[in-house]
Formats: C-alpha cells, structure tokens, sequence
C-alpha cells in the first residue's frame, strides 16, 4: 500500500499457491491499518509477467475486479524488472557469492525465473552510468530501473525462454561476468554455477511489493495506464493443458 511516492506497507501471503485465498484479506488488512476503504483506492500496480500463470491470472482478475467495483487505474510493470529493481539497494547490490570479488556490484545482471519443462524465462540487464541514462533500451516500458549508485539497469536481453545451457553458452564469461538472481534459482541454482557467472544472495531473488510500485509509480506519473477491458497476463508462452486419458474431446476443442 502506497501513498504517492511512499510506500506506507505490503503483505506478504503465508506459503506459495496462496494467492486466490489471501489477496483479498491482505488489501483489506492493510486497508484498515491505514484507516483507508475500498472507495480510496486510486490505482492498483501489478506485475503482468512473464511468471506462474495462475498467480498472474489472479492479479488481473483483482486488477479488474477493483477497476470495475471502484473505478481504480490500472499499473502494469514487467515481473523480470521487479526483481532487477531490488539491486537498487546498495546493501543487496553488494551481497555477491561463490568468489573472492564479494564486495564488487555487478555490471550485468540476468534475472531468472523458473518456467517448467526444463526451461527459465529470462531477462539480462547492464548497468549504465548517469551519462548514460539516456541510451536506448530494447523496449520502453514506461519505467526505468534505479541501480545503485546513482544509475540504471538498462535492458539489453528483452524477457525470454531459454534452459540453462542455452544461458550459460550465451552469457558466462569470465571477461564479462554475469550475476544472475530470481527464484528460478531456487532448485535449480547448480544448473547456472560457472565460470563467469556470480549467484547473488538469496535474499534477492523473490519479487516484492516495493519494486513495483517503485516502477508502476513512475509509470502512473507518465499517465500510461492499462485498459482494463483488454488487459491480459504476460504468459510469453501459452500454458500446457493435460487431458485426463478417459476425456474426449468435443467439437470446438483444438
């Protein structure tokens, strides 16, 4: 929950799959902490993806529910940029494992989700001076990502699928090291350890509310809001569906 610029508090959700039980009760919560209603809620920021698909079919159904109940503006920010946003803190910036060059903040980051099948969507960043904050990105999202001190991430590898090998043939380099962070590190975090690749602290690879506000709300400033009538998730692939092996199919099924 935000009030301009600040963000005033955030909520997190007990365990993971919790998102259709808990969302409705943490704004509620959170709405009654800061003496707020439904009817003062001016906007509504969400990751869109790319991401779990059920997780991001809930958070545009609640987007729209509250457009719809309440007349709220609509923030979309990139899942992938969120999580390159908690590097602008010079605290996690900092937190580098596995090698001797601890204390140094990455010039290039990739951010790393799990997307099943063997495969991880993927985004790659690199850090630009202050001079620099005016170079061209692969794409505009409306938004740019703070890096600490006093730059930016700028995108340079837009979100994409790829595996593991894919990504280390692609970026591992010891002349230009990689440091990469996401929770698709989480069971997979020895599939992307080699040379050239630095595996930043835990801490920082989940999502969090602060960035994206932090990102939605400059976006919001820019008056670039989804319409809430063709707002649908960022997927960046369809989802698979498994017929059990009694069903038939019927006439209008693909």
């Amino acid at each position: 929950m935000a009030k301009g610029a600040r963000l005033l508090g955030q909520s997190t959700f007990s365990a993971s799959l919790r998102h259709s039980a808990e969302i409705f009760p943490a704004i509620a919560s959170l709405l009654d902490r800061f003496g707020q209603t439904p009817a003062d809620i001016a906007q509504i920021h969400i990751s869109i993806g790319p991401g779990s698909f059920t997780g991001l079919r809930i958070a545009v159904a609640a987007a729209k529910s509250m457009h719809l109940a309440g007349s709220a503006q609509i923030v979309t920010v990139d899942s992938l940029d969120t999580i390159a946003a908690n590097l602008t803190d010079a605290a996690t910036d900092s937190s580098i494992q596995d090698n001797r060059q601890d204390r140094l903040r990455p010039d290039r980051v990739a951010t790393i989700l799990d997307a099943k099948r063997g495969q991880f969507f993927v985004a790659v960043y690199e850090r630009t001076s202050p001079d620099e904050q005016l170079r061209p990105q692969t794409e505009d999202p409306g938004y740019r990502i703070p890096a600490a001190p006093g730059g930016l991430w700028r995108k340079v590898l837009p979100d994409c699928l790829m595996n593991a090998g894919e990504f280390l043939d692609r970026f591992a380099s010891e002349s230009n090291p990689v440091a990469v962070l996401g929770d698709g590190l989480l069971h997979h975090r020895d599939s992307f350890k080699a040379n050239g690749v630095r595996i930043l602290d835990e801490a920082c690879w989940s999502p969090h509310a602060v960035q994206v506000h932090r990102l939605g709300y400059q976006k919001a400033q820019a008056g670039r809001f989804a319409d809430p009538l063709t707002l649908t998730p960022f997927y960046l692939r369809r989802p698979q569906v498994t017929l059990r092996k009694n069903a038939t199919p019927t006439a209008n099924s693909p």
